[in-house]
């Protein structure tokens, strides 16, 4: 007898040791009626088990209440089987005490088994988002009667919660005042967690600031008091950038020009901001940019922003520009804003020019504009950018006057028409694409043109250089209208540092040139090295076009430190 109970224990010792290494399957039949069977393979009945179990809340969710799975042994297979049951219904629902506005809002839901539940989701989510973050909803009286269900849906409201003012935590120097503006969270008005979601995203979207982690909220008497921890980001500003050129004016030596940009974001904790560029293209000219801008002037939800630009060209003309515009945000990626535009330019020697019967390339003249922009932000991010899309755009309309210059002969201004309209428009679109870990690109595309029965060199856009098409002097070109393509190849190594492989193409229109039509095309490499100071940059670059030939002797050479503070 000793011996028949030691050989029937190691029988099953046997069974279920190679139970544990036989194949595991899930089958399961459509529940749509068609009859196609499903079927999943597994080497371990613990993943086998997971799937059962994800499946059979599934099953429940779809009205198969009674379901679930049975184990069948075939061979050394074990077969998990679903077994459906009945589909139950509902015959009736109720809404019992719904408020009115939800039920007016999603209607009355459907008698299929998941309708009431989802109905319910929805109208908790109504109630959330006005002020109920507490309310209830819930099936009561539910009675079954076959497979058909009847109950009654009640509610329970919770106490009516208003937001109140925000509180920052952390190290920021941001003010309570621009953060409740900025986060659209007003004071007074209902609670709404679809608003805090917003809030949240476009707060992780600030050039200013880091969002550290999720928002606090602190509930007191009957008040929502959300809490956001900030730090701030370094974003100022000082760039010094170095340039070595070909001296056209002396064969055989270089030409040292030089950029000095200041920018500082976000004074005072307020939005406000303060940009100075200073360039000095070649010996004898330079130019000059001012940039000034306050956000929720009089707590209003317009951004003011004021601009002066001036720029000398050797000794033939200067301009000046003086800008006010409003901007107002239409939504997290979308900014509108409207302007107004006083452009100016001189001729600042006639000399030699007085016996000319025809006007010279560049004259004076006054332009008054009016016009609007859109910036269109779906980076990923507002400094360093990964992934994304970023869209910009300018459209501008005026009177354009043309004085005449004292220097010059009244005959050559004959049959010229002093006043008339003009109009100039300007588009920019970027896309960042980050392919693998450590390799991404970056592809630009812009453009612009200008329109007017007579137009002179000194009004024409200005391109060329490390900001447009590179491989070429700052704003060496003139075009009245143009379009240029900026493709790179960036090979990160750090958050923030990349060796980079370019190249720019572009179509210039110029009736000034000897050849109206110029296609520049440069490639070139670089650096951008993210240091604990700020951002070192390097760019070689070489180029070719109507006026400049592809050669070494006229390559560029940029680099310059850009500090954070």
């Amino acid at each position: 007898m000793t011996r028949l109970l030691a050989v029937f224990f190691l029988l099953a010792c046997v069974k279920y040791a190679c139970l544990g290494q036989q194949a595991v399957r899930v089958a399961w039949d459509e529940t749509s009626g068609i009859g196609k069977r499903e079927i999943r393979h597994f080497s371990e009945r613990d993943s086998a088990l997971m799937l059962t179990d994800s499946l059979t809340r599934l099953f429940h969710r779809g009205g198969f209440l009674e379901g679930r799975f049975n184990e069948r042994i075939q061979g050394d297979t074990l077969t998990l089987h679903w077994d459906s049951g009945r589909l139950f219904r509902w015959e009736k629902i109720d809404l019992g005490n719904v408020p009115p506005n939800i039920v007016a809002q999603l209607g009355t839901p459907n008698l299929s088994y998941p309708a009431p539940y989802r109905w319910m989701e929805e109208g908790l989510k109504l109630s959330e988002n006005n002020g109920y973050p507490f309310a209830e909803l819930k099936i009561d009286s539910l009675e079954i009667r076959d497979s058909f269900l009847s109950g009654k849906i009640t509610y329970v409201a919770g106490p009516y919660i208003t937001w109140d003012s925000l509180e920052i935590a952390g190290e920021s120097k941001t003010k309570a005042t621009y953060l409740q503006l900025i986060s659209g969270l007003a004071p007074g008005s209902p609670f709404s967690q679809e608003e805090l979601e917003n809030a949240t995203m476009t707060l992780r979207k600030s050039p200013y600031f880091t969002l550290v982690g999720s928002p606090y909220l602190s509930f007191q008497t009957q008040q929502a008091k959300p809490i956001f921890t900030l730090q701030d980001r370094r974003v100022n500003v000082f760039d010094g950038v170095v340039g070595l050129l070909p001296n056209e004016n002396e064969p055989g030596k270089m030409l040292v020009t030089g950029e000095v940009d200041l920018r500082l974001y976000h004074l005072g904790g307020k939005g406000r901001d303060f940009l100075i560029q200073w360039q000095r293209l070649n010996i004898q000219s330079q130019s000059l940019e001012i940039h000034a801008r306050e956000a929720f002037i009089f707590r209003s939800p317009l951004d003011f922003n004021v601009g002066f630009s001036l720029l000398k060209q050797d000794s033939t003309f200067v301009n000046r520009t003086f800008e006010l515009a409003f901007g107002y945000r239409i939504s997290d990626e979308g900014y509108l804003d409207f302007f107004t535009r006083r452009q100016a330019g001189d001729l600042i020697s006639p000399e030699g020019l007085e016996h000319s019967e025809t006007l010279p390339t560049a004259i004076d003249y006054r332009w008054n504009q009016y016009g609007m922009g859109l910036d269109w932000d779906m980076l990923d991010s507002p400094i360093t950018p990964r992934r994304g899309m970023l869209f910009q755009g300018q459209f501008s309309l005026g009177n354009k006057k043309i004085l005449e210059n004292t220097g010059l002969p009244e005959e050559a201004y004959e049959d010229l028409d002093e006043s008339s309209p003009q109009y100039q428009v300007w588009f920019s679109a970027e896309k960042h694409l980050y392919l693998k870990p450590g390799w991404g690109m970056w592809i630009r595309g812009v453009g612009g043109f200008l329109e007017n029965e007579n137009l002179f060199l000194n009004e024409f856009f200005r391109l060329g250089g490390l900001k447009s098409i590179r491989g070429f002097n700052e704003k060496s070109f003139f075009a009245k209208s143009y379009g240029y393509l900026n493709l790179e190849q960036r090979l990160f190594f750090d958050q923030n540092s990349y060796l980079v492989l370019f190249t720019d193409m572009g179509v210039l229109e110029n009736p000034y040139s000897d050849k109206k039509n110029d296609r520049p095309f440069s490639f070139g490499t670089g650096i951008n090295l993210d240091t604990d100071g700020g951002l070192f940059s390097f760019v070689f670059a070489l180029g070719k076009s109507n006026t400049q030939s592809m050669s070494f002797a006229y390559s560029r050479i940029h680099f310059g430190y850009l500090a954070r503070f």
